[in-house]
């Protein structure tokens, strides 16, 4: 009888360890569902319906043929187990209803109030770009430095500089998630107060930055990204963009901001970018600071959803050669590039935000 008993829990136990698999297997599906919602507009349509909105309702607007209703029932069911979308019982003639959740608002166009995250679902979804991963074998076993080079022919920086719609593309996500910023400012005020400017390093074609300078008009704010990025892009009165090479030389001002910056690169290069803010804030005359918005992994700590985007943000990083940090990790980063003190605050959702003083 014990031994059937043994028997019998093994076997649940690999039937489980087969769901997990299979699970995993199938994960590619919630990106792909996510790009489907998003490329027919359906979180913009549950909005501008004003509430939840009935399967017929959906069908009709998408202009589906009514023979194929019930895939988008089953993708709309998919996507609110996942918690995209919630799924409502209140239809008077029997339908499920769809309505938007946390995750979903964010998808709404930019037409709309609030930030626009469905640029970023965009790029991380695009065939050209996923492909990388289908590399991931030859590329460890070789001696190709990154994944997108295994995958690309060439370095990533280098990809988007030939491809003007891909660096769009990527320009364009890059800005959706610094929407984001505007609304973790409301807590994190003090860290700007007292400043007179500011550079924000690698900072695009300037979303974050216009975002501070709109919460603090007197502070001065320039936007340091490389010449091709910001030569057709104007200023404002507190507002200036300046062309450069970040590994050269950065501007000098009372703070220097690295939003999802350093995670691009290596030890050796974050380190050697760090000394340059260094080297800039001290020919200030001032005790300024770097202030860095980033993932601070923290597996002790966070959930599980939380360590797994944060632990998927380290394995897409691998694309440029780059990595997400541990505060151990951060840490030694900062004292090989001469800084004496650190603060570490859970900024907004995965990311953390970090003043660095020399």
């Amino acid at each position: 009888m014990g031994s059937i008993i043994a028997n019998s829990q093994e076997a649940i136990e690999l039937f489980q360890g087969q769901t997990l698999l299979y699970m995993n297997m199938a994960g590619f599906l919630k990106s792909m569902c996510l790009k489907w919602a998003v490329q027919q507009g359906i979180p913009d349509i549950i909005h501008n319906y004003a509430k939840p909105i009935t399967l017929p309702e959906l069908v009709s607007t998408l202009q589906v043929p009514p023979s194929r209703a019930s895939i988008v029932q089953r993708f709309m069911r998919f996507l609110a187990h996942n918690g995209i979308f919630a799924i409502i019982h209140e239809s008077k003639e029997g339908h499920e209803a769809y309505a938007l959740t946390p995750a979903s608002k964010l998808l709404i166009s930019k037409a709309c109030s609030g930030p626009c995250l469905s640029p970023m679902i965009k790029m991380a979804s695009d065939p050209v770009l996923m492909n990388a991963y289908h590399h991931l074998g030859d590329w460890v076993c070789g001696e190709i430095p990154t994944l997108y080079e295994a995958a690309l022919g060439k370095p990533f920086w280098e990809f988007l500089g030939e491809n003007p719609a891909y660096m769009s593309l990527f320009n364009e996500a890059m800005a959706a998630d610094s929407q984001m910023v505007d609304l973790a400012l409301k807590n994190c005020s003090s860290v700007f107060e007292g400043l007179d400017s500011i550079v924000d390093v690698g900072g695009g074609i300037g979303t974050t930055a216009k975002i501070i300078c709109e919460a603090f008009p007197k502070l001065k704010c320039v936007v340091f990204d490389l010449p091709q990025v910001v030569a057709n892009l104007a200023g404002s009165n507190n507002l200036s963009y300046v062309g450069g090479d970040m590994f050269k030389s950065i501007p000098q001002a009372d703070a220097i901001l690295l939003k999802w910056i350093l995670h691009d690169y290596t030890d050796v290069i974050c380190i050697k970018i760090l000394k340059s803010c260094k080297d800039s804030l001290s020919r200030n005359g001032k005790r300024g600071k770097v202030i860095i918005m980033d993932i601070v992994i923290n597996e002790k700590e966070d959930d599980q959803d939380m360590t797994q985007t944060k632990l998927s943000m380290d394995i897409i990083m691998m694309n440029v050669n780059g990595k997400e940090r541990t505060e151990k990790e951060w840490k030694q980063l900062f004292i090989e590039a001469g800084f004496k003190q650190y603060k570490i605050f859970p900024f907004f959702g995965f990311k953390s935000l970090i003043e660095l003083y020399p």
